[in-house]
């Protein structure tokens, strides 16, 4: 009896781990699909408002307050409407905003790489505090600068009329230059720059290299994908620019294109669906620019927080 008791006795154990590995199998399961439907959830209503958006551009008449899963009709002529500029110069439009965030994006970039870079790896009396200051007034809104920087522009004289070409560039810089201190770019680089070695810029120093050039040849290239995923949210920034833009801009041909689309609401009348139709091509290279940079995105986010 004693024999056959303890044959039985691993049988038993092995039963009861086998049933616990199943019942955790299970919970697991349980858990990923109730975390599955929420997110889920969360996606629908994130994406129904731009599914909302297309589909009503898509329509050539019928009510644009109702909601819908399937649109009414399906017509192109709201997307024609837009793209040839009967009624907002669509092109100038596209043309103002590679402008505005090409040159917004490389004068921020810059400054946040050249700043970060003494924050992170030089040291100097109040270094910290320094970095900490200016981490607070992230809690201010952007609004809150608006008064502000509209004199500032003001007073700079940017804002002046003596000639087209002039009269542009100085109106670009009013869109442009306000934004390029971007704190949430300082504290990206700055953790990224953190995670460089610092055996490599003492080498580097050693050797005689300059600061200047160890930040260009040693901390550009290993903080490359911060760097990247920072050029992405400000291309998004600049892209969208709306309020600034026409506050700012006297001259309504020089307005980048989210601001330049409201042109389409008139005073009298408005064509919903070509304001639609507007939106839907304003989105569509931000989404390209995630598609093709969302690897260097998530590596760049991800190695600034572990910095």
């Amino acid at each position: 009896m004693l024999k056959g008791a303890v044959h039985d006795q691993p049988t038993t154990v092995s039963k009861t781990a086998a049933d616990l590995k199943a019942r955790k199998r299970r919970r697991e399961r349980a858990a990923n699909l109730a975390a599955y439907l929420v997110l889920g959830v969360i996606a629908v209503i994130m994406l129904y408002p731009f599914y909302w958006t297309f589909i009503t551009s898509l329509e050539p008449t019928g009510n644009i307050y109702q909601a819908k899963l399937l649109p009414s009709g399906v017509s192109l002529k709201n997307y024609v409407e837009v793209l040839t500029g009967t009624t907002v110069p669509f092109w100038r439009l596209i043309l103002n905003s590679l402008i505005i965030c090409t040159a917004g994006v490389s004068l921020t970039v810059t400054l946040a790489a050249l700043a970060a870079y003494p924050l992170a790896k030089m040291r100097f009396p109040g270094r910290d505090l320094i970095f900490y200051a200016i981490l607070v007034l992230m809690v201010l809104p952007n609004e809150a600068g608006l008064i502000v920087n509209y004199i500032t522009t003001i007073k700079l004289g940017l804002l002046q009329q003596t000639s087209p070409v002039l009269d542009a560039v100085r109106q670009y810089a009013a869109v442009v230059l306000p934004g390029i201190a971007s704190i949430v770019g300082l504290f990206l680089l700055r953790q990224a720059y953190l995670g460089v070695p610092i055996e490599l810029i003492e080498a580097a120093r050693i050797d005689g290299a300059r600061e200047l050039t160890i930040w260009r040849r040693i901390m550009l290239p290993l903080a490359l994908p911060t760097i990247v995923a920072f050029s992405i949210l400000e291309f998004v920034a600049y892209w969208n620019s709306f309020l600034w833009a026409r506050i700012m801009l006297p001259d309504k041909n020089l307005m980048p294109l989210s601001a330049g689309l409201l042109e389409l609401s008139g005073t009298f009348s408005t064509n919903s669906r070509a304001v639609m139709a507007g939106a839907v091509i304003t989105v569509l290279p931000i989404l390209v620019i995630f598609a093709f940079g969302q690897k260097y995105f998530m590596k760049g986010l991800e190695g600034a927080v572990k910095g």
